[in-house]
C-alpha cells in the first residue's frame, strides 16, 4: 500500500511544484516522499522511477499531441536523426524517471543511517 501510495503522492506533488518551480523541483519531491515513507531504498527508486516516467511520459505525450506532434518530429530528427515522436516521448520520459528514480534512491539510503545515529 506504501507503494503506490509514494508513487501516486510524488507524481501528483511532483506535477504542482513543476507548476511554480523549475524542473529539477521532481528531485526535491522525490526526495521528500521517499523520505517520508520509509521503504526499502531499492523500492523507493521503483516507485520514483515509475511516478516520474508515468507523469512525464503522459505530460509529454499530452504536449506533443495539442500540436500534432510537429516539434517532436523536429526534434526527434535533431536528436536522433530519426523521425520518430514516440521516442523522443519515451527518452523523455526516461529522463524524468532516472531523475524521481535516483532522488527517491538516496533517501531511501539516507533515512536508515539517520534514525540509527538519532538513537544513540
Amino acid at each position: 500500500m506504501k507503494f503506490i501510495v509514494s508513487i501516486i503522492l510524488t507524481a501528483l506533488l511532483s506535477f504542482c511544484a513543476c507548476l511554480f518551480f523549475p524542473w529539477w523541483s521532481i528531485a526535491v519531491v522525490a526526495f521528500l516522499v521517499a523520505a517520508l515513507i520509509p521503504q526499502a531504498p531499492l523500492v523507493s527508486f521503483i516507485s520514483g522511477f515509475i511516478a516520474l516516467f508515468l507523469l512525464w511520459g503522459s505530460l509529454s505525450f499530452w504536449i506533443s499531441t495539442n500540436n500534432d506532434h510537429i516539434l517532436a518530429h523536429r526534434v526527434s530528427l535533431l536528436i536522433f536523426k530519426v523521425d520518430n515522436p514516440f521516442l523522443l516521448i519515451i527518452v523523455t520520459a526516461l529522463i524524468g524517471a532516472l531523475v524521481g528514480g535516483f532522488a527517491a534512491l538516496t533517501a531511501g539510503y539516507i533515512r536508515p543511517s539517520g534514525f540509527a545515529q538519532s538513537r544513540k
